[in-house]
């Protein structure tokens, strides 16, 4: 696995618009080579930022869109078009105004969807539409970028401290019933899976983030702070602002 390496930024927006520019150039570059491009998004204030910077670059660029898949690193189990879920805020930020073509976007089951409120089910219907995208080769693709944001208490997707899933080393994506985060059933992927991308970027803006980003790059106990554990195969990138690189 990479060693992490940190890129500082004077603030939020800075972070956020050089995040975009990079994203922008690896799917333009993904493009050029003519191959599939797996990105994982996020949510939270800064991802979201970075997903709106995205959106006003791709028009600049005219990048194409056709080879690109989207994915979820995790999900709050509500309904379709909650203003909560991850995937309603990625699509007024960035989705919604690109040319993506529907069956490449894979957003995680909702709580009126098919398996009603039954999240394990629904991890589980995402882990087999992880699996068909990996053609036999894993149990999920090789995501290029997973991009994740962190919490004060170093979590990131749904994996917190303290909760089973974060061991988790068979299932590639796992339901959370008892988040300490409202609301408290969710979807993740897991570890495993998060450390098959190529590239893991963590993004990180304001001084409540500065101890989890310490221990991020410290490498530890990850059933204490999971970020911790998230390394990817090519790079793994702390994207910080000054306020949230206080500590390192």
């Amino acid at each position: 696995m990479s060693t992490p390496q940190i890129v500082r930024h004077a603030d939020a927006k800075a972070l956020a618009e050089d995040v975009a520019l990079r994203l922008v150039n690896e799917i333009v570059r993904a493009e050029a080579d003519k191959r599939t491009f797996h990105l994982v998004l996020t949510g939270g204030g800064i991802g979201i930022a970075a997903l709106n910077a995205v959106r006003e670059h791709a028009a600049e660029s005219g990048i194409g869109w056709s080879h690109v898949h989207l994915w979820w690193g995790d999900e709050r189990f509500l309904p379709d078009k909650d203003a909560d879920r991850n995937e309603t805020q990625a699509c007024a930020a960035l989705i919604d105004a690109i040319g993506i073509p529907a069956q490449q976007v894979h957003p995680m089951p909702a709580s009126d969807g098919l398996d009603g409120d039954h999240a394990t089910h629904a991890a589980t219907r995402y882990s087999r539409e992880l699996a068909v995208a990996a053609r036999g080769q894993g149990p999920v693709p090789v995501f290029d970028v997973c991009l994740l944001g962190v919490g004060p208490d170093a979590h990131i997707a749904s994996l917190f401290p303290g909760l089973p899933q974060v061991h988790e080393d068979e299932a590639s994506v796992a339901p959370v019933h008892d988040s300490p985060k409202p609301p408290p059933t969710r979807i993740t992927l897991t570890l495993p899976s998060i450390n098959t991308s190529r590239e893991v970027w963590v993004l990180a803006s304001g001084e409540a983030k500065a101890e989890a980003v310490r221990l991020g790059l410290a490498g530890g106990d990850v059933g204490e702070a999971p970020v911790a554990g998230v390394r990817g195969t090519e790079k793994t990138l702390f994207w910080v602002d000054e306020a949230a690189a206080s500590l390192i």
